[in-house]
């Protein structure tokens, strides 16, 4: 790691949920968080469920979150290694975002050493073995023919 630099993480921000008002307002706080954390920033883990629903097709991709994505794109095209962890509101993340960003797309949980400790990085959903109905649906969702 760079001497001054830093490791985020963030998770469920939920962009565009539609139960809550304040999508615009949550988008624009998210985006200049992303601007403060530019600077000092190495690397930058999305934990999950950044977006309340992701939708994506093989030649279509959600509309909206121009703000937040192209914040996103703007620390990936500085440098700024970007982790994307699919969580249980984002599920339907394909090439998209790794093709037009560049982010690092993780489906599962994922283990890396950095700054010489061992870390354990997942979003947390599907982790519980005991959850067999949740676990039934996350494997029918991510199955081969709902994978359009």
């Amino acid at each position: 790691m760079k001497v001054g630099k830093k490791i985020y993480f963030i998770s469920d921000i939920h962009l565009g949920a539609p139960a809550l008002k304040d999508n615009k307002e949550r988008e624009k706080l998210f985006v200049q968080w992303l601007d403060e954390i530019k600077h000092d920033a190495e690397k930058l883990f999305l934990m999950g469920d950044i977006f309340d629903f992701w939708y994506e097709y093989k030649k279509v991709a959600p509309r909206g979150f121009t703000r937040a994505l192209g914040k996103i794109a703007e620390l990936s095209d500085s440098g700024i290694e970007i982790h994307f962890f699919t969580g249980n509101h984002d599920v339907w993340v394909f090439d998209y975002l790794p093709r037009e960003i560049g982010l690092i797309l993780h489906r599962e949980e994922f283990r890396v050493e950095m700054m010489g400790k061992k870390f354990f990085l997942a979003h947390g959903d599907g982790l519980d073995a005991s959850d067999k109905g949740y676990n039934l649906l996350k494997m029918l969702f991510t199955s081969r023919p709902l994978q359009w």
